[in-house]
């Protein structure tokens, strides 16, 4: 299996809207993709300073269906339209379970 997290930071003009629509955007993928196993999308806790502010952890049962999902028209557009506007930062990582 592999596992799939990115965090991200937003800019600081970024506004809740468009906060709350890169959320709305994200939770329709796993009815697009049925490649994903698991998804979880969601704000920071806020339990410890420093952390990132967004997490997307998902879950697939092979690479070449990570990869399918990465490069989906309708993920990748929500990259494009919805996250890349507002992001600061981002960090990834695909790991093996």
């Amino acid at each position: 299996m592999i596992r799939h997290i990115v965090l991200f930071t937003w800019t600081e003009t970024a506004t809740d809207e468009q906060k709350a629509t890169v959320t709305t955007e994200l939770r329709k993928l796993p009815g697009a993709i049925p490649q994903l196993r698991s998804y979880t999308v969601g704000d920071d806790a806020g339990i410890n300073q420093g952390n990132y502010a967004y997490a997307v952890v998902a879950d697939f049962d092979s690479v070449e269906d990570y990869l399918v999902y990465r490069d989906h028209a309708q993920h990748q557009a929500v990259i494009a339209e919805h996250i890349k506007p507002i992001v600061a930062s981002r960090a990834a990582v695909q790991i093996e379970l």
